[in-house]
């Protein structure tokens, strides 16, 4: 936005402001100092020459020539920008804000240092970001085309005497302009963005049979949740209308609210309850009703992995509930009920069984066939197993979450059958046998002095 024509020489203080116009098209005012006789003037190109064509912008450099025209009166200190903001973008002096917002947001995905390693591409991102910051906002745009990135600075009675920085974070910029966001630049006084919201997460209650537990399994599960509206397309928006600036907050998102009491005054920032932060208000969508989201049901193949219990939760990425304003999605958490088994119980990775065998079985010893997680298995009853013996099947247990090569035990607890009535034969041999036994010489533990 550069002005047409020349521009006035001003007179301020015994100075000469004389205006001079640089190669980029910029117009800016050289200083001379006024003498009783005659005013002496530096040229552009004299100035360019005595500098290797150099253009100065810091304030440093700035000092030296103002402290050089107090040593030789006459000569004078042209201060120029650094950077053509708009060949930083790419665009043209009379762009517009949508053109404007377009070069960032490629230029900034390209030269973002997370995405782009090469050498002076963060450099050139925050170099964008500050054009964009500049030229995106009336006011600042205003002055540079005025007086350059010095005006900005404060050189030329730009920014500087707002009492703030003349560039924000070009991190700050980069989440505000990709957060899904919309509105102008809050930081600098304009309507707040408001931030992206995540998606609400869901719960799926499961219930699996013992073994599928033990071994793991796939099941088809049909999941309830928020899917972007395909109306709106997630804005929330009713179709052929547009959003306008919220009357209650005024574009900022924020509501004050001042307390009065005997020891001062106090103010409170709440999110706007109109708009909710958005500094905008629209006409809801029809279809989701502003929400921007339809409840919709989702089939999804679930991966049990081996070894779930009662009570363990599974989590899958990205099948919750979609965000809201480009917010990321929810996840799906699955809480795992597991069934009894006829036979087999479980604690942990340890599975744990009964066997019963009868009297002379456990005193004569014998095999059976013992239910695992496997399936059936032949176990040795050892002659003499006592009742409530517990015999260990190593490595028949249940998978390790996580580690499926490793396993638990399989413990199989034996109990003893005592015939409640006799027949008369079998009482005669127990009678017989007791007579035996009772014949043996009893063993005495100790000894005796005598």
């Amino acid at each position: 936005m550069a002005f047409a024509g020349s521009l006035p020489a001003l007179l301020t203080d015994g100075q000469v402001i004389q205006p001079v116009t640089s190669h980029l098209g910029h117009h800016y005012y050289s200083h001379s100092t006024v003498r009783p006789q005659a005013s002496h003037q530096c040229r552009l190109g004299q100035q360019l020459r005595r500098n290797g064509g150099t253009m100065w912008s810091s304030s440093t450099t700035a000092s030296r020539h103002r402290q050089s025209s107090r040593q030789k009166r006459g000569h004078s200190a042209v201060v120029y920008a650094d950077q053509d903001y708009y060949s930083v973008l790419g665009i043209s002096k009379n762009a517009d804000k949508a053109a404007i917002k377009s070069a960032y947001r490629q230029k900034a995905r390209k030269f973002h240092p997370d995405v782009n390693k090469e050498p002076g591409a963060e450099d050139t991102f925050k170099a964008v970001s500050n054009a964009y910051e500049v030229l995106s906002d009336d006011q600042k745009r205003g002055i540079y085309d005025r007086y350059g990135e010095a005006g900005l600075k404060g050189g030329l009675g730009g920014m500087g005497g707002q009492g703030g920085e003349a560039y924000g974070s070009p991190f700050d910029i980069f989440e505000q302009f990709f957060g899904g966001q919309a509105g102008g630049m809050g930081a600098q006084g304009g309507p707040r963005r408001s931030r992206a919201i995540p998606g609400e997460d869901e719960r799926y209650d499961i219930q699996l049979d013992f073994l599928d537990a033990v071994f793991g399994t796939q099941k088809d599960i049909s999941v309830s949740r928020l899917e972007e509206c395909g109306v709106c397309t997630g804005s929330g928006v009713k179709a052929g209308t547009t959003a306008t600036t919220c009357n209650t907050c005024g574009g900022q998102g924020q509501v004050v609210t001042v307390q009065r009491t005997p020891i001062g005054a106090f103010q409170q920032i709440s999110t706007c309850p109109d708009c909710e932060g958005a500094g905008e208000r629209a006409t809801p969508c029809n279809t989701c009703g502003g929400d921007g989201r339809v409840r919709r049901t989702k089939k999804i193949n679930l991966n049990v992995p081996p070894g779930v219990d009662n009570g363990s939760r599974l989590r899958v990425r990205g099948e919750g509930s979609a965000g809201r304003k480009g917010g990321s999605q929810g996840d799906l958490y699955v809480f795992v009920k597991v069934k009894e088994h006829g036979e087999l119980r479980r604690e942990g990775l340890t599975v744990h069984s009964d066997v019963t065998v009868s009297y002379i079985d456990a005193i004569l010893g014998t095999t059976v066939k013992v239910t695992t997680v496997d399936g059936l298995v032949d176990l040795k009853i050892p002659g003499g197993t006592q009742p409530g013996t517990t015999l260990v099947m190593s490595k028949r247990g249940v998978p390790r979450l996580g580690a499926s090569n490793s396993r638990g035990d399989h413990q199989v607890h034996v109990r003893v059958e005592i015939p409640t009535k006799l027949s008369n034969d079998e009482r005669k041999i127990v009678e017989e046998l007791k007579e035996i036994h009772s014949k043996k010489p009893v063993k005495k533990k100790g000894f005796s002095l005598f």
